[in-house]
């Protein structure tokens, strides 16, 4: 501690009053700090959305599309071709279609070695066509998608989709002022056969290696920016705007206000998150019909699952949206037909095309409350700060008391029983919670191939494995205060080490994925807060169960419970409880799946940064008191 310590700290009044009042100094900072961020969702305290990037010109020119009755055609021509292959895609006959438009088409193929369970194999194509630019070099691209999903899909199908991307095509092959390349894409396996194409289209490799992604026979320019559709039916009620991406990146503010933009103009009814603007959004009810916007988002964000296919292109500094056709009944709302979809991505496209560089000059970093407002990074980071200040607040506070205890030890030399304060003696400790954590991390493979052996699923097997692991370090503390022998107080220094690194993880994940970040920060401040050793039993029993509350796992069934609940609340508690725990499974798979196709980061960063700090609090928690 001597290279730490201020030799003048001892003198100073700031430290003194900082270590004697720091608790109730932590706990205004964590209030104010959730308040005013919940109070970011009300207009006055956030802003308007505009354009940034006046080469956009949305809405300059009139739109000519009128190829609404030609994407009916498509669709009824594709429904008849899809009974024909129940389970895949009709690779030939969309092939042929693009080829008929002129353009240039190509196939692609893929292959998947699942990484969990047997050896298991999964193959599939993707269908692009390339509308070459006329008016360019084939310098630059645009790329409008679709998921292709067969009629014995679980999930709604997108055919009106790929009927409406032919009907596109077939118009802007007619046309003649594109200065960019066309790229229509129709992806098989959902966001696999995406980031498959994005893999072999950058000739880059994500993951564990597992993807085979193939090789590409045919390119375009360098990809601007994307447009996924996902069209349910051929008449919607509103258009959906989905932004978030993989490991909570967003693609730049001027796309999404392009799209709101010109579906205003078309008269298209347009959300984000299914949730339309509230028409007094000064009033408290539009305060809590933003708010619930505006969390939203930050629980689908905080996920690190893309919503769609586009969120696999911000990766590669592609900006990105979905734009999914969603059908409710109700008063309120007016048919959507093709004809107005058209009109509208066409103006999107022909704004894309106007475009002189990649988008740069608008935001990445925001929260949406509705689809005219927006908060910037600049606006949420100090309520963040706030929040998660008090964790800095108490290790400066335990900093200045142990340095003050350790030099109340150096100058009494009467003491019999001498208390290391140095930092060194705690790393070996440190060091143990990381190299377990690694061990969580690195497990799920390992499981679900010993689970074959007990003819368990690989989701079973990963999920009992991982929960049985984690049950076993409960009672790590009495092995390590029994063969470390830990000093007295040694546990500050601890502390100090599980919060400092807390503090780090938190706010360098704010700049990555603010959303989990704010969620981790919600979490473990007050855990970090009150975290000591306890004579008492009651004050023991209340740290373990909050702390066993905020574990990884503990917090991945709570949130899964949450969402439960919200789509089946009509269930009984012992049917919600049964659906959360599969759901848990699922979700504890999916993201470890992720983790190894995508580089989904959720998994690595609970289980390799957020898991070692947990199990520094639970050693100071059950550290042995005189």
């Amino acid at each position: 501690m001597g290279l730490l310590t201020d030799p003048g700290m001892e003198r100073s009044q700031l430290p003194a009053l900082l270590e004697k009042y720091h608790r109730p100094i932590c706990v205004i900072l964590y209030v104010v700090g959730i308040v005013w961020f919940m109070a970011l969702a009300h207009n006055s305290l956030n802003h308007g959305t505009y354009f940034s990037e006046n080469a956009l010109l949305p809405g300059l020119v009139q739109g000519d599309f009128h190829g609404d009755s030609q994407a009916v055609q498509y669709l009824e021509s594709l429904t008849e071709e899809a009974e024909k292959h129940a389970s895949g895609m009709p690779y030939p006959w969309l092939a042929a279609q693009f080829t008929q438009l002129g353009l240039d088409t190509f196939t692609h193929n893929f292959t998947l070695h699942y990484p969990m369970g047997k050896d298991k194999i999964f193959t599939g194509k993707n269908v692009y066509g390339i509308l070459r630019a006329s008016r360019g070099s084939s310098t630059e691209a645009v790329v409008v998608s679709a998921p292709y999903r067969p009629p014995s899909s679980l999930l709604q199908g997108t055919a009106p989709s790929i009927a409406l991307m032919l009907a596109m095509a077939h118009f802007f092959s007619t046309q003649v002022y594109w200065a960019k390349d066309l790229i229509f894409l129709v992806t098989e396996h959902e966001q696999l056969g995406a980031q498959a194409w994005l893999q072999a289209y950058h000739r880059t490799q994500s993951g564990a290696g597992v993807l085979d992604h193939g090789d590409l026979e045919g390119r375009a320019g360098a990809i601007q920016a994307a447009i996924n559709l996902e069209l349910h039916s051929s008449h919607v009620s509103h258009i959906d705007v989905k932004v978030e991406g993989l490991n909570g990146q967003l693609p730049n503010l001027d796309l999404v206000n392009l799209i709101h933009r010109l579906c205003q103009r078309e008269n298209v009814h347009h959300t984000f998150k299914n949730r339309g603007d509230h028409p007094s959004p000064e009033t408290l009810q539009g305060w809590l019909h933003q708010l619930q916007t505006l969390l939203a988002m930050v629980a689908s964000q905080a996920s690190g699952v893309p919503t769609g296919n586009h969120g696999l292109f911000h990766r590669y500094g592609i900006a990105a949206v979905t734009v999914e056709g969603q059908q409710q009944q109700g008063r309120g709302w007016r048919s959507v037909s093709l004809h107005q979809l058209g009109r509208v991505l066409e103006g999107v496209c022909r704004s894309l095309n106007n475009l002189l560089e990649r988008f740069h000059q608008s935001f990445f970093f925001y929260l949406l409350p509705a689809t005219n407002r927006y908060i910037s990074i600049g606006v949420y980071m100090p309520p963040f700060g706030m929040i998660a200040g008090g964790v800095l607040v108490k290790a400066l506070a335990l900093w200045y008391s142990t340095s003050c205890a350790a030099e109340e030890q150096h100058q009494n030399k009467n003491i019999k029983k001498k208390v290391d304060y140095g930092l060194l003696g705690c790393v070996p400790l440190v060091v143990l919670m990381h190299l377990v954590s690694v061990a969580v991390s690195c497990g799920p493979p390992m499981l679900s191939r010993c689970g074959l052996i007990m003819a368990l699923s690989a989701e079973d097997s990963v999920f009992l494995g991982t929960a049985a692991f984690c049950l076993t370090l409960l009672v790590l503390p009495s092995c390590i205060n029994r063969y470390m022998g830990l000093q007295e107080r040694s546990w500050e220094i601890v502390k100090i080490f599980a919060v400092l690194e807390l503090g780090v993880l938190l706010f360098a994940g704010a700049v990555y994925n603010f959303s989990l970040a704010l969620i981790i920060t919600i979490a473990f401040t007050p855990v970090a807060l009150i975290t000591s050793p306890s004579k008492s039993r009651m004050k023991w029993c209340l740290k373990s169960l909050l702390l066993i509350l905020v574990h990884p796992l503990s917090m991945l069934f709570l949130f899964v419970m949450l969402d439960t609940w919200q789509n089946f609340s009509q269930l009984p508690i012992n049917k919600l409880l049964w659906k959360s725990y599969i759901a848990t499974k699922r979700a504890l798979m999916y993201s470890v799946v992720d983790s190894l196709i995508y580089s989904n980061w959720v998994f690595d960063v609970a289980t390799q940064c957020l898991l070692p700090v947990w199990l520094l609090f639970w050693q100071i928690v059950h550290y042995p008191t005189p």
